[in-house]
């Protein structure tokens, strides 16, 4: 074969592998771009919404009574009479438990007898002072006549202002008597131990026949009686720190409870600590009181439930904002834009754990994925809606 002929041979071997790669490489790109499977991924649609800023406890909370009163007897004694039982609701002023007080009732039932004594004594002397007032009225007179001596005058003014002395002194002696009986009947109050407002009997420590000791200052007993006045409840939380500056009376807030799954409880900020508490020096927190609003009759909510709290401090109403979940580090999202995926950068506002403000990078009726991770999610890659099976 001629040199001429070689050539022509090579060339048309050259042509054909050329045309043999340009062919599979069609068939890589096809495979890779346009033959590959779109992902199945769950989107999210931007719309507008509320977006509110809070802060919640670092660890759990507690129910506690506005009012919760652990009493005992002013006085010690013996309990002669308990008047309720565990559980039961009681009306303010009315009589919880009674000590033995029979000794008393008879001190009060001598004063009252001394008082009568002093009256009768009183009408007695104050009765002969009358008398000598007027017999020195008429010695006045007889002693201006001349009819009796400056003696005899002298005799009756010494014997009515005498009379009168006496019959100030029984005066006295009756409210002596009637201050007897004031203090005996205080004594008694004290044997007598009162509901100070209406609410339920949490607790009785104390048996029938049992003798009740108050507690000395300084000194802790137990208390007789344990009442809760249950009409107003609230949560006291300790929130950290960082976020105690963010936090104001009367700020909004929801309560959920572990007891009662599913549900949370409106509320408002009612107190804020002073102070900070270092207990634990690794996270110093803010006590904060959260008040429940307006619980229903029915709602038998419990003191000492374990509770959160999460107190909003700022919100937006109505802004464009993103599912929190769908956000990337760097505030990046993934957007489906005609079935392929690209990145896009957001500037947001206000966030919490559900959503995020959107202030720039997407529009309303966008669409980014929130199943982040699903295997081959990323840009450039092709998508489709995934479809949400009906419940059985």
């Amino acid at each position: 074969m001629t040199s001429p002929q070689l050539g022509n041979t090579f060339s048309k071997y050259k042509k054909s592998a050329i045309a043999v790669i340009a062919v599979a490489l069609i068939a890589i790109a096809f495979v890779v771009f346009g033959g590959a499977k779109p992902i199945p991924v769950t989107l999210q649609k931007i719309e507008r919404g509320d977006v509110e800023a809070s802060v919640s406890n670092t660890r759990a909370g507690t129910v506690k009574a506005c009012r919760r009163a652990k009493m005992s007897p002013p006085a010690g004694g013996q309990i002669a009479k308990l008047r309720v039982k565990k559980g039961e609701r009681v009306s303010k002023g009315q009589i919880l438990l009674e000590l033995w007080d029979d000794d008393l009732h008879a001190q009060e039932g001598l004063a009252r007898e001394q008082l009568k004594v002093s009256q009768s004594r009183v009408q007695e002397v104050c009765g002969l002072a009358e008398a000598a007032e007027r017999e020195a009225v008429r010695s006045q007179e007889l002693r201006d006549k001349g009819f009796i001596s400056v003696q005899m005058l002298d005799k009756a003014l010494t014997e009515a202002a005498a009379r009168k002395a006496s019959c100030n002194s029984a005066k006295g002696d009756i409210d002596q008597s009637r201050s007897r009986i004031t203090m005996a009947q205080a004594t008694l109050q004290r044997m007598t131990l009162r509901a100070p407002f209406d609410g339920v009997v949490a607790d009785i420590s104390g048996e029938l026949g049992e003798y009740a000791t108050p507690s000395p200052p300084g000194i802790l007993t137990i208390p007789a009686i344990d009442l809760i006045d249950d009409s107003c409840l609230y949560v006291s939380a300790p929130i950290d720190e960082v976020d105690a500056a963010k936090l104001k009376l009367g700020q909004r807030s929801r309560i959920t409870l572990d007891a009662i799954k599913g549900r949370s409880f409106a509320g408002k900020v009612r107190r804020i600590a002073p102070y900070v508490l270092d207990l634990e020096k690794q996270a110093r927190t803010v006590e904060v009181e959260v008040e429940f609003d307006k619980l229903a009759k029915d709602e038998n909510l419990l003191v000492g439930y374990s509770a959160d709290v999460e107190i909003v401090y700022d919100a937006r109403a109505q802004v464009l904002r993103v599912p929190t979940q769908t956000l990337l580090e760097g505030n990046r999202v993934l957007l489906n834009k005609d079935g392929m995926l690209e990145e896009r950068k957001l500037t947001t506002g206000l966030s919490n754990w559900e959503f995020a403000e959107v202030l720039s990078g997407l529009s309303e009726g966008d669409q980014v994925v929130s199943s982040l991770d699903r295997a081959g999610v990323k840009v450039g890659a092709k998508v489709v809606q995934e479809e949400v099976k009906p419940a059985k």
